[in-house]
């Protein structure tokens, strides 16, 4: 966990990326008074340029300094500079903006537009809190493991990439099995025909790795995590390893299907028989801007609705066992 970064008076003026989902009419509504409030505050707010037309925004004619950036493909670092990036959606979006920031380590505030919204920290209603916080510097980081990813075909590298949730080796087809053995550490650990195998962080243990059937990780927990989806074996249980090990998917020569990896559903590479995909611990991290200390337990419990009924808690609990003053 660190701390905001502060400035001085000096100092260049602080910049704040804003990413958002355009397509929706709550976050463009959301976007623009986060905009309006921060320019007001003498923050330079930097958009994406399709993201600027979206929102209406002129910056010419707007109250504040609006930097517009060229789309992401340019290739440029649109986080370069920017001590925070706010992003208005849902984890998707937020998943996007991790592509933007990841060389930058730039670290993500989510505001939750979407469903369940795991990655995010404040929710719609918290919006207001979350402009004051940034205002005044009232929030801290915290980095979270990713992967890297590696692709080969006939020994050479054809591709490499990163995962904040997950890496999944998948069938390209329905009608095919995917035919696969896979590896731990440099050596074969069980041959598979399945569905996919899904190789995840803690972050993506409440993502894919959970819809598969694998293990609820908590973040502060240093782990790699492989899980094979629908496959046809004996032994075919979800995997928790060293976050040191190195994950290897090897689609055999002879399968009848072919494969597709997805790096959190958002990036995708073919996968011809005789593929082989390694996935470790990844060299830059994600960092996540936090408003306030809250135990991954209560978010469980707050982003999956669980009953917590009958719970009274270790003060309720000392009471209850007392003696009784009135009956000394």
């Amino acid at each position: 966990m660190t701390e905001a970064p502060g400035t001085s008076a000096t100092d260049a003026p602080r910049r704040v990326l804003v990413l958002t989902h355009t397509g929706r009419d709550d976050a463009r509504e959301v976007a623009l008074a986060v905009v309006r409030a921060l320019t007001g505050h003498g923050i330079v707010v930097r958009l994406l340029e399709p993201e600027t037309a979206d929102l209406g925004i002129d910056p010419a004619g707007f109250e504040g300094t609006i930097e517009v950036h060229p789309p992401v493909e340019s290739g440029t670092d649109a986080s370069a500079g920017c001590e925070l990036a706010i992003v208005i959606g849902g984890d998707g979006t937020i998943l996007r903006a991790a592509e933007i920031t990841h060389t930058s380590g730039t670290p993500i505030l989510g505001v939750n537009l979407g469903h369940v919204g795991f990655l995010a920290e404040a929710e719609y209603e918290d919006v207001d809190t979350v402009i004051d916080s940034v205002v005044h510097r009232r929030y801290t980081s915290e980095d979270r493991m990713t992967l890297d990813v590696v692709v080969y075909r006939d020994g050479e590298i054809v591709n490499r990439t990163f995962a904040v949730n997950e890496a999944s080796v998948e069938k390209a087809a329905r009608e095919r099995m995917l035919e696969v053995v896979v590896e731990v550490d440099g050596r074969p650990l069980s041959r598979w025909g399945c569905d996919g195998i899904v190789c995840a962080t803690p972050t993506g243990s409440t993502a894919y790795n959970f819809s598969a059937g694998g293990p609820v990780v908590w973040p502060q927990v240093e782990a790699l995590l492989m899980v094979p989806i629908s496959a046809h074996a004996l032994f075919a249980r979800p995997l928790v390893v060293a976050p040191t090990s190195v994950l290897a998917v090897e689609v055999l020569a002879r399968t009848e299907g072919a494969g597709v990896l997805w790096c959190d559903g958002r990036r995708a590479v073919d996968l011809p028989p005789g593929a082989r995909i390694e996935v470790r611990r990844g060299h830059t991290p994600m960092r996540i801007a936090r408003l306030h200390e809250a135990p991954f337990t209560d978010r469980l419990v707050a982003k999956f609705g669980l009953s917590v009924e009958g719970w009274r808690g270790s003060a309720e609990r000392r009471r209850r066992t007392a003696p009784d003053p009135k009956e000394a």
